[in-house]
């Protein structure tokens, strides 16, 4: 496991070791010990899911307020998704920053994406199967977003916003102006 630093604080890509041979491969997607000793967090992640989406499907931003904040370490186990982050934290020298990074099948990198942050991601292949751990439970009152296709964040998700795919819920989130007026 190799931790790799991004332009946002706290959030770190994982690089894991893959063995393989003849038969196929074999690496280990998480250890606790080795990630809280790489990256100093000793959270516990305490669910985990997973999603299936299309071509062209843009997820996100979300993000859970207060209390309910979480962690995710995420990856994805068929395809490729451009994987985006965005630091929330308003008192972080990276705030309003975005970081986004490929990830896919093959390249098996995962993205820590720590609290505090709004996360999504498109799709760029046919299919892609998307997993994540959290380290707090998902609680329907406390969950937001920010639109995805926000001006002013101007993230290139590689997928043309008049095709994309979004949930009812994400056409409908709040701007980043809207998001900071609530501050």
């Amino acid at each position: 496991m190799e931790l790799i630093e991004t332009p946002l604080k706290d959030c770190w890509l994982i690089k894991n070791t893959i063995i393989g041979d003849e038969r196929g491969y074999f690496l280990e997607s998480f250890n606790h010990r080795k990630f809280s000793n790489l990256t100093g967090w000793e959270g516990q992640f305490v669910q985990d899911n997973q999603s299936a989406s299309g071509y062209g499907v843009v997820r996100g931003l979300h993000f859970q307020r207060g209390e309910f904040a979480q962690a995710k370490l995420v990856r994805v186990l068929l395809g490729k998704v451009l994987d985006v982050a965005v630091d929330l934290r308003s008192d972080s020298p990276s705030y309003g920053m975005s970081f986004s990074v490929e990830l896919d099948e093959s390249n098996e990198y995962q993205l820590f994406v720590p609290r505090g942050f709004a996360h999504g991601f498109s799709v760029l292949t046919e299919k892609a199967v998307f997993f994540y751990k959290c380290d707090n439970y998902y609680n329907k009152a406390s969950e937001s977003g920010i639109h995805p296709f926000d001006p002013t964040l101007n993230i290139q998700w590689k997928i043309d916003p008049a095709t994309a795919i979004l949930s009812a819920k994400d056409k409908e989130a709040q701007s980043w102006q809207q998001y900071l007026a609530e501050l």
